[in-house]
Formats: C-alpha cells, structure tokens, sequence
C-alpha cells in the first residue's frame, strides 16, 4: 500500500480593519482559499494586530463577523479549512511572551512597517513595535509549514525564522520552520486613482455592497485626457489591467484589439469591468446574503475552528513551556 502523504499545514491571516478589496482577494485571498484543497488551512482573523489601529470597540467586533462572512462567501469551507478569530486562541499570547524574551530590539527595529511609521513622524506605540512577534507566534504556534505571503511580505517570515531559530538555538529544537510561500503578483491590481490598490491611498473598490454604489465608484476611476480617436496600447494602462482580472483570454484579447484601433471612449471599458466584476462575484454575493441570515453557522464555525486551533496551540506551547523551564 503506498501512503499517503500528510497535507502540509499553510497559515494565512487577515485583519479585519475594514472590507477587504479587489487587491485583497486578487492579490491574497483568492489564493490562499485555492491552498485549501491540497493543504492543511489554517486562516484567521488578526484582531488583536488590529487593536494598533482601530480602537472602536463595537467596530472591530463588526469588523470581525463582516472578514468572517467575506471569506465564507469567497469560498473558504469549513470542511476542508480551520477558519478561527486570532483571540479565541489565548495560547498564542502567551507564546508571544515567550518568544518577546528572546527576540533582540535590534531585530524589530530593522522591520519595515515599524521604520516606515518612524521615518513619516508617526508616533509608534508597543504594539506596532512588537507586532513582528505577535505575527512570529501565530505562525509558530500551529506549526505551519506554509504561509502565504506577496514578495514585499517575506521579511515577516525571515522574521520569524529568525526568532525561531534562536529559540531552538538556545533551548533545543522546538519550533517547526516554516517557509514563505511567495504568491502569484502577476495580476497587479490598480486603485481608482491607477496607483496600487491600497486602503491607505483611499482608492480601492470593495468586493461586497451596494452594485450600485460599486458601479459609480467605477465609473469615476481616473483616467488620461486622450482623445476617442487615437489608438491606445492596453499594457500598462489601469482600465485594461482591471478588466483582464474578470475577463477570459478571449474577452481580453477582444479588449486589447478595441485599444490599439481606437475610436472608444474611457466609459466602453469602465461600463465593461463593472460588468464583467459584477458577474465574477454574482455567486459570492449571493452565498454572502444567505449567511447574513444565518449568523449562527458563522459563529458556529468560528468557534469550532477556534477549537481544533487550540488544540494544536496548547501543544506547541508545552513544548515552548518545558523547553524554556517553565514547567
């Protein structure tokens, strides 16, 4: 009989600091949920990373229920995947502090979104400071093998390695090393103003709401003053990169064929992305409605992922806790 090999484990997280956007699922979220099917998932929702910015209690309690039903209706499926809250897995801070004692100032100094705060005169409380540690115990404490991550991501992982790997130095092989998972950026995905779709630039167009209110947001994304006439080459323009998320080969080349002749106007192509996205996410919608009516399944499956993650937790952090001496 030949075996089986055992699915490796990927880790995903998400913070719910608002509605994630067609950057988020194009850029993340659509494949990290493809991992599910020949992976061991483990997704969840980053809400005590969220306490360093959104500090409206009844807001990240909503916040926390909208990212739960958002991925539910993108497909992410309980039978196959352990979707769970951050904070329902209190292991995972106090294998925070475990780590906090042996990680150097000198290594979060050097990380990129503390710097980045520092260098635009943003006051940095502790918990953006030692986020990277918080982020190095989520990881750890499922011993996740994979996580998925955009290439301007991977230092979180070599973060975590670091860490890591001078727990085990120092108290013996403890910690599984996990690996970044690089994803797919091929599909880059521009905001309203053709800059990187990003909540901080304002500019993003959300996957759920009002089709409405979703269609005028699109139609208003910023274009150059061309006139009709004059042929335009699709690479690199924002409209045509948007609209090849949703379009087949053929509805793409179709497309590309309308720019380089000309004699179109900038509405053609918006009226044509609002259709095509509206279409592409019909089914998620519609899944997202009849969850709304079903709270308690949500709930149920968060708490019962919360459940299978404590369970995997509450070992490795034995394992920290007698390695370190504390039991």
């Amino acid at each position: 009989m030949t075996d089986v090999a055992t699915p490796k484990r990927v880790l995903s997280g998400i913070q719910p600091t608002g509605r994630p956007h067609w950057g988020n699922y194009f850029g993340a979220i659509r494949q990290y949920i493809q991992l599910q099917d020949d992976h061991d998932g483990f997704y969840f929702i980053a809400d005590l990373h969220a306490l360093t910015s959104v500090r409206d209690a009844a807001q990240l309690r909503q916040n926390v229920i909208d990212i739960a039903l958002d991925l539910l209706a993108l497909g992410l499926d309980p039978k196959q995947a352990t979707l769970f809250v951050q904070s329902q897995v209190p292991e995972v801070s106090e294998l925070c502090w475990i780590l906090l004692s042996g990680t150097p100032m000198g290594l979060l100094q050097r990380c990129v979104a503390y710097k980045e705060k520092v260098d635009k005169g943003i006051p940095a409380d502790a918990g953006l400071f030692t986020y990277p540690v918080l982020q190095a115990a989520d990881i750890l404490a499922y011993d996740s093998q994979l996580v998925p991550v955009g290439a301007d991501q991977v230092q979180h992982i070599e973060v975590c390695r670091d860490i890591a790997g001078r727990f085990n130095h120092q108290y013996g092989e403890t910690f599984v090393m996990p690996k970044a998972n690089v994803l797919d950026d091929s599909a880059k995905v521009p905001g309203t103003d053709g800059e990187k779709m990003s909540k901080s630039y304002d500019n993003t167009l959300p996957l759920f709401g009002e089709v409405k209110s979703i269609r005028k947001q699109i139609m208003r994304i910023t274009t150059d003053s061309r006139p009709m006439e004059e042929p335009k080459e699709p690479a690199g323009d924002h409209l045509f990169q948007l609209y090849s998320l949703f379009a087949d080969p053929g509805q793409r080349d179709e497309m590309a064929a309308m720019y380089r002749r000309g004699g179109f106007g900038y509405g053609e192509v918006k009226k044509a992305i609002a259709e095509a996205s509206e279409a592409y996410f019909a089914d998620a919608r519609a899944r997202r409605v009849d969850l709304e009516k079903n709270l308690d399944y949500v709930h149920e499956v968060l708490r019962a992922g919360a459940e299978r993650a404590r369970t995997v937790a509450a070992d490795v952090l034995l394992r920290a806790q007698q390695a370190s001496g504390l039991k």
